[in-house]
C-alpha cells in the first residue's frame, strides 16, 4: 500500500485499512463485494476468477507500481535450441491469455468448480477451432 500511496498521491490512515491475515485474496474480495460494510476496495490478483463473479472491477495500474503476474513458458536454452518449434507452438497460446481470458478460465475453476484439466483442455480445443 505505501508504494501505491506514493505513486498516486494519496494517504490512508490506519483506521481506513482492513488487513486480513494470510494473504487470502478470496476473503479480501468478498469483503469488498459486501454492501453492508465500509470496505470499498481490495488488493487481489487481477486474474482471480472471483473478480467478475463478485461484481468487482480491476483498476489499471497506469504507474506500474505492482508487477503484472502474467503466465509465460520458461524453457532451458539448450532445449529451445534443439526444439525451436516449442516457441512457435507456445507463443500464440500464451499471447491469448489476457486479463479477461484468465479471469474467465480461473472463474470456471474457482467459482464453478470445474476441474482445471477440463478447463484447460476446453480452452486449447477452442483455440484450435
Amino acid at each position: 500500500m505505501p508504494a501505491f500511496q506514493s505513486a498516486y498521491g494519496f494517504e490512508l490512515d490506519a483506521d481506513q485499512l482492513l488487513t486480513l491475515s494470510g494473504g487470502d485474496t478470496a476473503a479480501t474480495m468478498r469483503a469488498a463485494a459486501q454492501p453492508d460494510n465500509d470496505v470499498n476496495g481490495a488488493m487481489t490478483y487481477g486474474t482471480d476468477g472471483g473478480v467478475n463473479a463478485l461484481g468487482l472491477v480491476v483498476l489499471e495500474d497506469t504507474r506500474g507500481v505492482q508487477p503484472v503476474y502474467q503466465p509465460t513458458p520458461v524453457v532451458r536454452s539448450q532445449v529451445l535450441d534443439a526444439y525451436p518449434v516449442i516457441a512457435d507452438t507456445l507463443d500464440p497460446l500464451f499471447a491469448s491469455l489476457d486479463l479477461e481470458t484468465l479471469q474467465t478460465l480461473n472463474a470456471r475453476v474457482a467459482v464453478q468448480g470445474q476441474p482445471a484439466r477440463d478447463v484447460a483442455a476446453d480452452y486449447l480445443e477452442q483455440l484450435n477451432d
